[in-house]
């Protein structure tokens, strides 16, 4: 089922969504202080080409930096990125068949405003981690 809704992804959102990390990336990188801020936008923007069966999880190691680093994004590039998964979202949304799709476009929406501090994983590997957090 993750491989068919990828593929239906693929072509009606996580493409377009893909490009416009990496014109983000693009505008980080020419402006060479920001590099790792385009790193961050290729990183977000491999999620958005496949996002089902993986997730986002917080690091337990971010800091300060990383708050830092994430107020800079918002305001460079994560408020209008954000605004094309809430768009394409909605669109999707419009039909039967895209409301998976429109879900998953909402579920961009935190990563693409806050991208520091978190990783992104398989799902097994979060629920693994969680299951060691609640227990030990």
């Amino acid at each position: 089922m993750r491989l068919l809704l990828n593929i239906i992804w693929f072509v009606l959102a996580g493409l377009w969504l893909a490009i416009g990390y990496a014109l983000a990336a693009l505008v980080c990188f020419i402006l060479i202080i920001t590099i790792p801020f385009g790193v961050a936008a290729l990183r977000i923007g491999v999620f958005a080409l496949w996002p089902f069966g993986r997730t986002v999880v917080r690091r337990a190691d971010a800091g300060a930096g990383s708050t830092i680093g994430n107020i800079i994004w918002f305001v460079l590039c994560g408020w209008w990125l954000a605004l094309a998964h809430l768009i394409t979202g909605v669109a999707l949304c419009l039909t039967i068949i895209g409301i998976p799709l429109g879900l998953a476009n909402f579920k961009l929406i935190p990563v693409s405003l806050t991208p520091f501090g978190r990783d992104i994983v398989p799902i097994e590997q979060a629920e693994a981690y969680e299951s060691r957090v609640t227990i030990g």
